[in-house]
């Protein structure tokens, strides 16, 4: 007669042994994520051709139409004794740089969307990943992306007569960086609510082109009216294109100083981040995907 093994109950006042669910963690996700939407991006040839030819099409126009009829003046332009000519495309390309950047996380947070009705993002909020290494991962790989496509522009700067230094260089990767992400990340917290591309479509038209349109990137602030100044220093973003003007044309003087137009800018990608994982993290009655 066959013998059943019967399991033994633990003895009275043993501690019992209670096995919990491995979890991921933060980091391995969060790079998975990333790593996702950087191949994503190239796989998409003519995305990455229409982020970079876009705002190099608009540069030139502009540059080439505002050549005799718009200079921002030495104190603004950085692109001094270069006549007229390079003052337009001198004082246009740090924001051309910028708008590659906005481009860039519009479309790569748009993917979220697309991660919503495609059933990703429900099988990622039904894994134990937590939801803090999502907004990490995809904010990262939008950055990353955004990043990229701007340093890439800077191979024009001589054609706008920009000859900086190997730390001005620098400077300006770094602030092409810290533009990158707080973009990406107030793109993530715009999208992630939303359920479809028209409504992001047209919260970008009504929020962030005129974010980029009012930070100094076509004109300065000095010589806007005056409700139209004072709504670009409260503009976050024209820091950042300030601070970029500053890294690029070290001996001009911009509107404002370096450690405020840094400071700023870090300040705001502080607040972009907190601001999406809030929005990811807050308890609602909406599913989430």
């Amino acid at each position: 007669m066959a013998t059943v093994a019967v399991p033994r109950s633990p003895r009275p006042g043993s501690p019992s042994v209670v096995r919990q669910p491995a979890t991921p963690g933060i980091l391995i996700p969060a790079l998975s994520l990333w790593q996702r939407e950087i191949v994503r991006f190239y796989r998409q040839r003519a995305r990455v051709i229409g982020v970079i030819v876009s705002p190099l099409l608009f540069w030139v126009a502009f540059g080439a139409g505002f050549a005799h009829s718009f200079t921002p003046g030495s104190t603004n332009s950085g692109a001094a004794n270069s006549g007229a000519s390079g003052h337009a495309f001198g004082y246009f390309f740090p924001g051309s740089v910028v708008m590659i950047v906005l481009f860039t996380a519009i479309f790569s947070m748009m993917s979220l969307i697309q991660d919503r009705n495609e059933g990703f993002l429900l099988s990622v909020l039904a894994s134990p990943v937590s939801r803090s290494a999502i907004v990490l991962g995809k904010v990262l790989g939008g950055a990353t992306l955004a990043a990229i496509q701007g340093i890439i522009f800077l191979i024009f700067s001589p054609i706008a007569g920009v000859h900086p230094s190997v730390p001005g260089m620098l400077l300006a990767i770094a602030v092409i960086l810290m533009v990158s992400f707080e973009l990406t990340a107030l793109g993530f917290t715009i999208a992630w609510p939303m359920d479809s591309t028209q409504a992001f479509h047209a919260v970008v038209n009504l929020i962030l082109i005129p974010l980029w349109l009012l930070s100094g990137a076509l004109f300065p602030a000095s010589g806007a009216s005056g409700w139209l100044h004072w709504i670009m220093l409260a503009n976050p973003l024209t820091y950042g294109v300030d601070a970029l003007r500053n890294a690029l044309f070290p001996a001009a003087q911009t509107s404002f100083a370096l450690p405020v137009n840094l400071a700023v800018t870090v300040g705001f990608c502080l607040v972009t981040f907190a601001a999406s994982w809030a929005i990811v993290n807050r308890r609602t009655n909406k599913p989430a995907a």
